[in-house]
């Protein structure tokens, strides 16, 4: 098992100018981690090959591989041209991972900010089949290169398991599979455990983050809170701060058998540098610790 970082974790302090992505690289190596995954918030390299280039020559100067490129995505769209010009925005993300030799990817299927109505089982089953197009011909596209495409838990209509799975399924290419992220599950108010459980056999890639959870009826006040689909309260924690039984993961995953890379995710309200430091710690001292 290998400890990683997202770069989306370090975003307010990238945004503030005072880290760059490539100082980034250089920060996870130093605090333990040993592989990175590129969220280009803050930074873009898909128009910026030049940054790419040196991305590339700093990682493999600290040892830090880097192991995913992670973007929004939406296949469902008003037109059939507004789709294929989607497909075509995708697939340059793809030839950047080309050039930049990254061979795991996870893309968005649908927008994140979603109307209740675009949340239910109804709208997932009416727009699959432009999910299920778009993620196929993506796939398709990066088979050739040695990439592998995912669908996360992300995004209201397509964060369940059941509904990973169903994509999944209806793709059926060897090179689609999930990156799973032990916390999404809590957005749509499936217990994380399950979550993990069942979508397991088809990850990977295993993003931890972790979260505070309040039920609707004990409204927390003020700070970073979000809502869940049923109403409920989550904040973002340092992984081992918060109400995620993080031990009974790390059980499933390593009875389960996994034990390839794990991408710590944070966004919560503390001071993310510090936050990220023991986060990649404590998933690495619970690993030893559960057997």
């Amino acid at each position: 098992m290998k400890v990683g970082l997202s770069t989306y974790s370090l975003l307010d302090v990238i945004n503030t100018g005072e880290m760059s992505v490539l100082d980034a690289v250089q920060w996870i190596a130093a605090n333990g981690g040993e592989h990175m995954e590129i969220v280009p918030f803050g930074y873009t390299l898909v128009d910026n090959w030049k940054l790419a280039e040196q991305l590339c020559e700093r990682a493999e100067y600290y040892g830090i591989e880097l192991s995913n490129y992670a973007i929004p995505a939406n296949f469902i769209q008003d037109s059939q041209e507004a789709f294929e010009a989607e497909i075509d925005r995708v697939k340059k993300h793809v030839d950047l991972m080309k050039h930049m030799n990254i061979k795991h990817m996870r893309h968005d299927v649908t927008a994140f900010d979603l109307s209740s109505d675009e949340q239910t089982i109804a709208y997932f089953e009416n727009k699959l089949e432009y999910i299920v197009e778009g993620s196929r011909r993506i796939a398709d596209y990066a088979a050739p290169f040695g990439i592998t495409t995912t669908i996360e838990n992300h995004g209201l209509a397509v964060q369940h398991s059941d509904r990973v799975q169903r994509v999944l399924q209806a793709v059926d290419r060897p090179n689609f599979k999930t990156t799973l992220d032990i916390g999404n599950f809590m957005c749509v108010d499936e217990s994380p455990i399950v979550g993990v459980q069942k979508n397991l056999p088809y990850a990977s890639l295993i993003h931890f983050k972790d979260f505070y959870y309040r039920p609707q009826s004990k409204n927390p006040g003020a700070g970073k809170w979000i809502r869940t689909s049923n109403g409920n309260y989550l904040r973002g924690a340092i992984v081992g701060h918060g109400d995620i039984d993080i031990r009974e993961i790390i059980q499933a995953i390593k009875q389960f058998g996994y034990d390839d890379n794990i991408t710590l995710e944070f966004e919560g309200m503390e001071a993310c540098k510090e936050a990220c430091k023991i986060g990649m710690d404590n998933i690495k001292r619970l690993w030893e610790e559960e057997n």
